[in-house]
């Protein structure tokens, strides 16, 4: 076909753009990326400030999913991981361990007491748990395959209720999930369950943008930074036209942006998406801890952690950084004084001369992933038109990488 700029257009550098873009490459496809923000990672990013590094959102990397173990190499990342447990803090700021004993067996004997202080080992609520639980470690294909609902809905179906959900699962998944209703795919948040069992998730010592940056190393393509696609041309040569007014043409597009962007693009239909807001500060006054906390007794700060304590690199010698992750919806951030009330509690301290270095409002964090959505979705929406991205498989970096090679792989039988 003459005339064409590229094989394959691939529209945004985020996990999944860059993901396709490799596999695209590796099966010996000419493919140029347009990118409009000047770094590559998309949702992933960190902004360093004053020393600080502050991810664009409290994220983690889970070493255990499987994409991860074949596309990245997580050595060379330092990943570091965070205690495997949580602090749950009661309503007068007495904080609670539970953590996994085979992790940290020394703490033992502090988790035992935490459980039956917190009233987490009532037998209807353990049972309820476990039932809800197994499906999590069995096969995925069986979990795919089961009949799903609403997260509230199978808890209270299985009688998971007290203390067991109201102070450890709902709050420490509700800033997994960017959900404070329970109304998640419990399917999906089965399989969230799994990769959490299998492995401790960490950061890169050097932020989260180091992820991405790797991504972008390895994809060995040509990566257009500050170039924004204003329309896409579906066809037998589809073609895209920039915010500078150039047209690029290709044998196929991949829209690999958020599931907003690509409606927006494509004109078709996609998932819609859940905000978080992350405060970040730098704190004084605090005991090095790893561990992630969450409120007991409930509030607008779904978790907070130290996260200079979880990785070195992310503050300057000598200063702590914390981060603290809110619900965000249409009416706009937690105020201020009601999120340094709460981490008050939760830190048991005074958070007073706590400097805010940066507040991100991410009002596209996740994809919704609503009950009875497939965990596959369809990827072409046009002649030579794909969709990649974490709105057509699971809202996770599992999903979004999955995606990008199976956009790849579509690509490729559409211009064989």
């Amino acid at each position: 076909m003459s005339g064409i700029d590229a094989d394959v257009i691939v529209v945004g550098a985020g996990i999944a753009g860059l993901r396709c873009a490799a596999a695209l490459r590796l099966r010996g496809l000419s493919v140029r990326v347009l990118e409009a923000d000047a770094v590559p990672g998309g949702r992933i990013r960190t902004d360093v400030i004053d020393g600080f590094r502050c991810d664009r959102g409290f994220q983690l990397l889970n070493p255990s999913y499987p994409a991860v173990k074949r596309h990245v190499d997580v050595d060379a990342l330092d990943l570091r991981v965070a205690g495997r447990g949580v602090r749950i803090v009661d309503d007068s700021g007495d904080a609670r361990t539970i953590a996994d004993p085979t992790r940290h067996p020394r703490l033992l004997p502090e988790t035992v007491r935490s459980a039956f202080g917190v009233g987490l080992l009532r037998p209807l609520a353990v049972a309820g748990a476990v039932r809800w639980a197994v499906p999590a470690v069995g096969p995925v294909r069986r979990l795919a395959a089961a009949p799903d609902a609403a997260l509230a809905d199978d808890w209270d179906r299985l009688g998971l209720r007290g203390p067991l959900r109201d102070s450890l699962l709902a709050p420490f998944l509700s800033g997994v999930l960017a959900d404070g209703v329970g109304d998640t795919s419990d399917r999906y948040v089965r399989l969230v369950l799994r990769s959490f069992l299998l492995a401790t998730p960490g950061v890169p010592n050097a932020g989260m943008q180091a992820f991405s940056e790797q991504l972008a190393r390895t994809a060995g393509v040509d990566i257009a930074y500050s170039t924004r696609v204003e329309e896409i041309s579906d066809g037998a040569c589809p073609s895209v036209r920039t915010a500078d007014g150039a047209v690029v043409r290709s044998r196929a597009v991949v829209v690999a942006t958020d599931s907003v962007d690509a409606a927006a693009l494509s004109g078709s239909a996609t998932s819609p998406m859940r905000g978080l807001s992350t405060w970040w500060f730098e704190a004084d006054g605090l005991a090095s801890d790893t561990f992630l906390r969450v409120s007991g007794v409930g509030g607008v700060v779904v978790n907070t952690a130290e996260m200079s304590s979880i990785a070195t690199g992310y503050a300057p010698p000598g200063k702590t950084l914390v981060q603290a992750t809110t619900l965000l919806d249409d009416t706009g951030p937690a105020p201020e004084t009601q999120v340094r009330a709460e981490l008050d509690r939760l830190w048991g301290t005074t958070t007073a001369s706590w400097r805010v270095i940066t507040r991100h409002d991410i009002r596209r964090a996740l994809p919704r992933q609503e009950p009875g959505t497939p965990l596959r979705r369809p990827l072409q929406v046009g002649e030579r038109l794909v969709f990649a991205g974490d709105h057509r498989d699971t809202p996770s970096i599992q999903g979004a990488l999955v995606s990008g090679g199976r956009a790849a792989a579509r690509v490729a039988r559409l211009i064989a």
